[in-house]
């Protein structure tokens, strides 16, 4: 779904713009970024859009193919189940995807994060190879699936091909089920140059790179891959796991956060994912760097990961964003109010990212996350604002949750009551992809997915 190259107006009665709420609000829109605001402006020659505007939020985590994974985990194995014995039931789930079948996936995760009220999404790719764990002909073969994905649903993309070298921390061997993401830094080069090329029909998209892991890189293989990468966003997986820190203490003596910020350039370019168990002097540090930390509240609960550490870390200055992950649920308001219900039962506590007197905590997280969402991306994105994209959703305001309040309320309620179905509109670089809260070509990419589903059933 490209977008529309002409200059077109759109007028919205109230906006949320970056010095607060607005009336009467014409966005112009060129080349699909946002070439003037005008508030108290008149509506003649515009498209008058329904509802009121919020800048559309990024999802800074996702793995799309997981998507196919929802609700097939959720039996207790002999053990009490953990984050590692998830692991080795995705491990066999992606033993049978095909390229076909990860582009069907990766296109209704797509189309379900527009409904949801994302508008774009940072790609943590890492399945690249084969069943057999070789290379396709195309070694970018399944980046170019996402590609396609994106382009069908019209998602912001950033791209974030995935570097996987060992199977543990300290360089250990490969196990089987991670025959079909490992690479050398030759060929993982090899297959990010072919990444850049996959996109480059994707309207504004970026590529960027994703250490897998400290467990799943070594430092000689990563510095090589730093040093021949060195601009664009850079995201890694950290202490998402008590077992992940003792065993990077094991390792290094030290723990994960605290070992990159130690050995590596940590600066805006990172996003540190997950990042659940940092010590408050990790968490200043990151801070202090002005790195992102990436929180997927939904599938860190489904994990059992543990609670991420929030109001110290705002009150120091962090910033973060919300992703998806691993997909089981798709809501971009569910994600925040996850995150902010995981504060109060840890805390015990109210209103736990609202942190003065008279703040909603609705709009503390959606500007939270627009901003670390935004930074995350590598994308001009996350505000209603001249040069960045038209990304933009609109609220029923006829929604029974929402139709009888005003301003910061319309976030509070769309957060902690409505969830999505408060979505109606979405727009990505200025073209109308969502309608009605349903996605424009939700028959024909749920129809595919569904074949898809229905073969992977029967194996």
């Amino acid at each position: 779904m490209g977008t529309d190259r002409a200059a077109r107006k759109l007028f919205f009665a109230q906006a949320l713009l970056p010095g607060g709420w607005a009336r009467d609000v014409t966005l112009t829109v060129e080349n699909g970024a946002i070439a003037a605001v005008a508030d108290n402006s008149s509506s003649a020659d515009a498209e008058i859009v329904s509802g009121v505007a919020l800048p559309g939020l990024p999802d800074l985590h996702s793995h799309a193919f997981q998507r196919g994974m929802a609700g097939l985990t959720e039996t207790r194995g002999e053990t009490q189940d953990s984050f590692w014995t998830w692991r080795q039931l995705m491990y066999r789930f992606i033993d049978a995807l095909t390229p076909d079948d990860v582009e069907a996936i990766a296109a209704f995760a797509y189309a379900e994060m527009l409904e949801g009220g994302f508008t774009s999404v940072a790609e943590f790719h890492y399945l690249h190879h084969d069943a057999a764990g070789h290379a396709y002909a195309d070694p970018a073969e399944m980046a170019s699936r996402i590609a396609a994905a994106s382009s069908e649903t019209g998602i912001g993309l950033t791209l974030l091909p995935s570097f996987y070298h060992s199977g543990g921390f300290g360089g250990a061997a490969p196990v089987h089920g991670q025959r079909r993401f490992i690479n050398d830094p030759a060929r993982f080069l090899v297959l990010l140059e072919r990444s850049r090329h996959a996109v480059s029909s994707v309207e504004d998209a970026v590529v960027g790179i994703a250490p897998h892991s400290l467990r799943a890189v070594t430092p000689d293989a990563l510095g090589e891959v730093l040093d021949a990468v060195p601009t664009g966003p850079v995201h890694i997986h950290v202490s998402e796991q008590i077992r992940e820190v003792e065993d990077c203490i094991a390792w290094s003596g030290q723990r994960p956060v605290a070992w990159l910020l130690d050995h590596l350039p940590v600066d805006r370019r990172w996003v540190l994912i997950h990042a659940t168990h940092m010590t408050d002097s990790e968490a200043a540090g990151v801070a202090k760097a002005g790195a992102v930390i990436g929180l997927c509240p939904l599938t860190e609960a489904s994990l059992g990961d543990g609670i991420f550490e929030g109001p110290r870390y705002i009150d120091g200055g962090g910033l973060f964003g919300v992703g998806s992950d691993s997909n089981i649920e798709i809501t971009a308001p569910g994600e925040l109010k996850q995150f902010e219900y995981s504060q109060r039962l840890a805390y015990r506590v109210r209103n736990a990212v609202a942190r003065r007197a008279g703040e909603s905590t609705g709009r503390a997280l959606y500007e939270h996350a627009l901003a670390g969402g935004a930074q995350a991306s590598g994308r001009s994105i996350g505000a209603l604002a001249v040069g960045k994209r038209a990304d933009i959703v609109t609220l029923d305001t006829s929604h029974p949750d929402l139709c009888a309040v005003a301003g910061d309320r319309w976030l509070d309620a769309m957060v902690f009551v409505a969830g999505k179905s408060a979505v109606d509109r979405v727009y990505v670089g200025g073209k109308r992809v969502v309608e009605n809260g349903r996605h424009l070509q939700r028959s024909v990419i749920s129809a595919r997915y569904q074949r898809v589903m229905q073969r992977l059933a029967g194996l």
